[in-house]
């Protein structure tokens, strides 16, 4: 609630006038009754017709100013609760941005989509109503009943009965319905999730043929969610007959005391009239009251989502020193670039993902020097792509050390090591818009000629040219018109332009050609300068030529060496350029 308070403070007068504008209008409609009986008492007893005319003309009066102070209040309160929801909604994103992928692994993609939309849109929509009635609505009925009473304390008393009564009810039902919305959200976190891996995985579901099975699962987990809604729903749908009966009981009882005072000659018809609209006003109010207590319960549970996500700390925060960039004279960290000191070294690391009981990485030690290339290879699930994330600090080794330049990645600041680490992951992701927009991610103030330059390296000008549209060359969603190849070439060469210390290329060249991927590692090789370049690849060709050569199993280092010292030394090294080998072999005989 802290939280929510902090961002409406900002717009403090919009926030505060929003409710008290509903509270002059509820103030004039108090007067209604009174003006009523005044029509009936005099009005009509005396048969008094101008009286009439000049009662009906303050009605309408009333009318029209409540009317116009509703209206301002509606438009305040909605004004803060968009500001307040876009801000959050900003805050909430720009907070998400700080996790590191251990954070994002542990809570969810899909879980942090619906947070960051549809709980935030609950939270605003019960901003907005709670600055319009939470006010207004106790005004009203406390108001009804003190305006009851000093039309006459006795036949009032009914009023002293009814509303507390009402309100038992009402918090009642309240503490009922909260826990269960939290748990309709978490069902609509799981529905989202079936939703978002078969959009995302609709080619493999249909490539497989399992639409009817992907079709049951959605239709358990959105049967889930409606049984769950219905539950609720019927509880907080008690909230308004429950209100009707005790009102109309209420009536009942001021009919009842009313009556036998009129007929005493106690009490006029008119003051009978406005008791009675006195209580209908009461039951208004408690049904709005009502309806703003369930979505007041339904933002309660999404603000508690919301601030649950702005309470997780990033593991990996973003300070640090600011690792020196070359020709700028900043030595305030990575001072090293002396003569033999390694661009990158690990140093006995090990890491275990978040909840996972066994080390991923065990006992890494190796060290590259600046212009080196250095290949990394083994089987599927032997540990390199988490290997290479340790070095842009995706994720902090449990164990060992990793050094840039001689200093401890820990003690440098993520977003500064990564403007001079750059890494192409597995699965190439480029951005609707412009191919300038995407190649100037590597560097906003990247030239035409530094991008045409990165181009060329990673084997895409030919491509981009015969587009005929240049740098200008629109990106659909996803890159969904361009091939796999063509968004692997884009995405080197978006790293390429960022003209980094350190190039990681993680199995990024999968979908090329051997002759293209030939091309690319000699145009790297000869344009990189003092670059240091990983290459993670699970072929042999694309790594053989490389200085050194990291073959991992299992986690663990099971060589390390050039390709000739591997291949005559190396049991493991042998394997796989005995597989891959033969598998040429097969293919030629076929």
């Amino acid at each position: 609630m802290k939280r929510l308070l902090s961002y409406l403070k900002p717009h403090p007068f919009i926030t505060v006038m929003a409710p008290l504008f509903k509270m002059l209008e509820a103030t004039f409609e108090l007067f209604v009754p009174l003006v009523v009986a005044q029509m009936i008492d005099v009005g009509i007893a005396g048969n008094d017709g101008p009286y009439l005319w000049k009662m009906g003309a303050l009605l309408i009066l009333l009318g029209i100013v409540g009317f116009s102070f509703s209206l301002t209040a509606q438009y305040f309160a909605a004004k803060s609760a968009v500001s307040a929801g876009m801000a959050m909604r900003s805050d909430l994103f720009a907070h998400i941005g700080t996790f590191s992928y251990q954070e994002i692994d542990t809570i969810g993609t899909s879980t942090l989509i619906n947070r960051m939309t549809n709980d935030v849109n609950q939270v605003q929509n019960g901003v907005n109503m709670f600055l319009r009635l939470f006010l207004r609505s106790p005004f009203v009925v406390l108001g009804a009943m003190v305006m009851a009473f000093t039309v006459d304390a006795r036949a009032a008393l009914p009023f002293a009965v009814t509303i507390p009564v009402l309100l038992v009810v009402v918090f009642a039902i309240l503490l009922v319905s909260m826990p269960l919305y939290k748990k309709v959200q978490r069902q609509l976190d799981r529905v989202l999730l079936v939703t978002r891996e078969n959009l995302l995985g609709i080619r493999v579901v249909r490539a497989f043929a399992r639409q009817e099975e992907e079709k049951e699962r959605f239709g358990r987990e959105t049967d889930g969610l409606y049984r769950k809604q219905i539950f609720v729903g019927k509880i907080s749908a008690l909230l308004n007959p429950l209100t009707y009966v005790i009102i109309n009981l209420g009536i009942i009882a001021v009919l009842w005391s009313g009556g036998r005072q009129v007929d005493a000659g106690d009490l006029t018809q008119g003051q009978v009239i406005a008791l009675i609209n006195y209580m209908s006003q009461i039951l208004t109010e408690l049904v709005k009251l009502a309806n703003l207590i369930i979505l007041l319960s339904r933002s309660l549970a999404s603000l508690a989502r919301v601030d649950a996500i702005f309470d997780v700390e990033p593991s990996i925060p973003d300070e640090g020193d600011v690792p020196a960039v070359p020709g700028e004279g900043n030595t305030s960290a990575i001072p090293g670039r002396e003569a033999g000191q390694p661009a990158v070294s690990f140093e006995n690391v090990g890491f275990t993902y978040a909840g996972s009981r066994e080390e991923t990485l065990h006992g890494i030690s190796f060290s590259a020097m600046p212009g080196e290339t250095i290949g990394i290879i083994g089987g599927t699930g032997s540990g390199k792509s988490t290997l290479a994330n340790l070095i842009p600090r995706f994720y902090d080794c449990t164990s060992g050390t990793i050094r840039l330049f001689g200093q401890d990645v820990r003690s440098l600041k993520p977003s500064a090591i990564r403007k001079r680490v750059s890494i192409v992951p597995q699965k190439a992701t480029v951005f609707s818009g412009s191919l300038r927009k995407n190649m100037q991610w590597g560097k906003r103030d990247a030239t035409d000629e530094e991008i045409y330059r990165a181009l060329d390296i990673a084997q895409a000008r030919e491509f981009v040219d015969s587009k005929g549209r240049g740098l200008d060359l629109m990106l659909q969603q996803g890159g969904s018109n361009l091939s796999g190849g063509q968004k692997q070439r884009l995405t080197i060469a978006r790293a390429l332009a960022g003209q980094p210390d350190i190039l990681i290329l993680d199995d990024s060249a999968s979908a090329l050609d051997f002759a293209t991927d030939a091309r690319l590692r000699k145009a790297i090789k000869e344009s990189t300068g003092n670059m240091t370049v990983f290459i993670i690849s699970q072929r042999v060709s694309a790594i053989r030529s490389a200085d050194h050569i990291l073959v991992m199993d299992d986690g663990r280092p099971a060589g390390y060496g050039t390709h000739e010292e591997l291949l005559s030394s190396n049991h493991v090294y042998q394997e796989i350029c005995a597989s891959q080998s033969a598998g040429k072999e097969a293919s030629a005989n076929a």
